[in-house]
């Protein structure tokens, strides 16, 4: 691959939520949309992947899109708000600490400074083999290069895989998952809302996308309803380096807790499946049991039920079984 410099493309730069639906529309999947441009740069610096246009979000002015605001049932951020700006907000701290441990872990304070919330959850999978530009089943070819016996696949999935066993490398997306937050959608026909755990998809649904979006739509918004402000919470991501480095496995955990006893919960992993995996198990067996060790070796061993490792992430299995263990005793 080529690396001595970009390849041409068009460039738009919107100013007006309006007129970048515009360009979504009229370009469709021809057209690029780029928010921090951490991910996206890099695809098209290695050439490979290509397009025609670049639509830059960043020049739009549109109030929604940026920070975060308080709602009458809970708080919304726009998109292009930055993953600094969430790590570091007090209303989010106060409420929704979850997501501001989870903003804090992804990659280095640079990066952070640059990469926006909606860039995070939007990115493409890590897997080496995709990235490399080799013709795999999520490249549109007939081969997953990472599900052979000499492949390198300890980044890679226990669950859920079909065909493609990438994962998604979002930090904040189990985040978002377990507080219940749902996706604000736009295009040129108009507005959706999506619940956050069916904004990801896996390759049983479509393996060329990891998300629901579709050519002509932007991610407006995230929206955090008031169901787990001030909850008990858990965040904790493992992975090679401290600094810059993608998920292993991370967990996060939004725990009702009342005089000793777990009331609810809401608990999703990511690192080990192609989406952010919501541990509805787990949940069900610790709802209404006491926060302590018992409880939280039970969940922790419960963790990995239907896991199917591949050659080398065995390793990943015990790993989460002890991440949950922790999310459920010290929340």
């Amino acid at each position: 691959m080529s690396k001595d410099m970009m390849p041409m493309f068009e460039l738009y730069q919107p100013t007006d939520i309006g007129n970048a639906l515009d360009l979504a529309d009229k370009f469709g999947a021809d057209g690029w949309k780029v928010a921090g441009g951490q991910d996206s740069l890099d695809w098209i610096k290695d050439r490979a992947k290509r397009t025609k246009v670049v639509i830059d979000l960043t020049r739009i002015a549109d109030a929604g899109l940026r920070g975060i605001r308080e709602t009458t049932d809970g708080i919304e951020i726009g998109a292009l708000t930055t993953l600094t700006e969430i790590e570091e907000n007090e209303l989010i701290k106060e409420r929704f600490g979850l997501l501001a441990s989870a903003a804090a872990k992804v990659a280095s304070p640079q990066i952070r400074n640059v990469g926006t919330i909606g860039g995070n959850v939007c990115q493409d999978t890590r897997c080496w083999y995709y990235r490399s530009g080799i013709d795999c089943y999520r490249a549109g070819g007939t081969t997953c290069y990472a599900d052979t016996p000499e492949a390198m696949n300890r980044e890679h999935c226990l669950f859920g895989a079909d065909r493609c066993v990438a994962v998604t490398p979002s930090d904040t997306g189990p985040a978002l998952v377990a507080l219940d937050a749902s996706m604000v959608i736009r295009n040129a026909d108009g507005e959706r809302v999506v619940a956050a755990e069916d904004f990801f998809i896996g390759p049983d649904v479509d393996i060329e996308r990891m998300t629901v979006l579709q050519p002509g739509d932007i991610l407006t918004a995230i929206r955090i309803p008031n169901t787990w402000a001030g909850a008990s919470f858990y965040f904790e991501k493992v992975a090679d380096r401290n600094t810059w480095d993608f998920a292993l496995v991370n967990i996060a955990a939004a725990l009702r807790i009342n005089n000793g006893r777990i009331e609810d919960i809401r608990i999703a992993a990511g690192g080990v499946e192609c989406i952010p995996r919501r541990m509805t198990v787990v949940e069900d067996i610790v709802r209404g049991s006491a926060q302590d060790d018992e409880t939280a070796t039970l969940a922790g061993s419960s963790a990995s039920r239907g896991a199917t490792p591949l050659n080398y992430n065995h390793f990943k299995i015990p790993l989460l079984e002890n991440l949950v263990t922790r999310a459920i005793r010290d929340a």
